[in-house]
């Protein structure tokens, strides 16, 4: 731990990338387990969102539900002292693959939202877009005898809804267009956008370290970047519990609690 901190304060530009793992301790359990393997329900793919209405109603079904208590997600020590490695000047760039906006939250402010944000609601016809919060309001009151409660939270903010009930779920339509909606976040099977890749390139190019927290990394989205790193030589610090797609890349690694260790270093900027 001592040594991980110790090379790790070396660097003064580090490029900083944080998977579901970083909010687990703010009660949001992550995507994979410890070997890397899928662990919850099949995700939504992009395409079947775009073409199917019983996609997009079940859906807007699961993630009314699960809304509930993603919402009230709070940041933790991790998420913290991120924030305080920034107001350091030690960050070159945070990027995240999560979408639940907790680094914000805890006063990071360069931040990019890799798969997008959970928190804000595009309608794909006319690019309007709108809080979530507003979103579920209108679930909620289209739907008034929908009352059941999610048992746990989700990355994405999904949750278990039985099909019969999914079935009955009715789903707003965009306020300006009535076209369709959908959260502004990147699915399975859709692209991130270019211009947001080519920003994180940049921003790790001019980095003089690259630190993993919590990502299996095993969704090319981030693995590019430990692949961008070694081709750079660019030493990779990981803080992750489990096996992931970048070992064989990484510099040096540590499997103690993220929210422990970057407090720790965060007292030591």
């Amino acid at each position: 731990m001592n040594e991980f901190l110790e090379q790790l304060n070396r660097h003064n530009k580090i490029f900083v990338l944080t998977g579901a793992g970083i909010s687990l301790p703010s009660g949001i359990p992550t995507y994979r387990d410890a070997k890397g393997q899928w662990t919850g329900s099949n995700p939504i793919q992009h395409g079947d969102f775009v073409a199917d209405a019983a996609t997009r109603q079940r859906y807007w079904a699961r993630s009314m539900v699960g809304w509930r208590n993603f919402g009230k997600a709070l940041p933790n020590d991790a998420h913290r002292a991120l924030a305080t490695a920034e107001n350091a000047g030690r960050l070159e760039l945070l990027v995240t693959q999560n979408v639940d906006r907790l680094h914000q939250s805890a006063g990071s402010s360069h931040v990019v939202d890799l798969h997008g944000r959970l928190d804000l609601v595009l309608c794909l016809d006319c690019g309007n877009t709108s809080p979530r919060s507003d979103m579920q309001v209108r679930l909620e009151a289209a739907n008034p005898d929908f009352q059941m409660q999610a048992s746990q939270l989700r990355p994405d903010g999904d949750a278990d809804v039985p099909d019969e009930l999914i079935a009955e779920v009715r789903v707003p339509a965009c306020e300006v267009c009535q076209g369709v909606l959908k959260p502004d976040v990147v699915f399975f099977g859709d692209n991130v956008p270019k211009e947001r890749v080519l920003q994180c390139q940049i921003a790790l190019t001019e980095s003089d370290a690259m630190l993993v927290v919590g990502s299996s990394l095993q969704v090319y989205s981030g693995f590019r970047f430990c692949q961008q790193a070694a081709e750079q030589s660019t030493p990779i610090y990981c803080i992750n519990p489990g096996l992931t797609r970048a070992d064989a890349l990484i510099s040096y690694k540590s499997d103690q609690p993220a929210e422990l260790l970057l407090m720790q270093w965060a007292t030591m900027l």
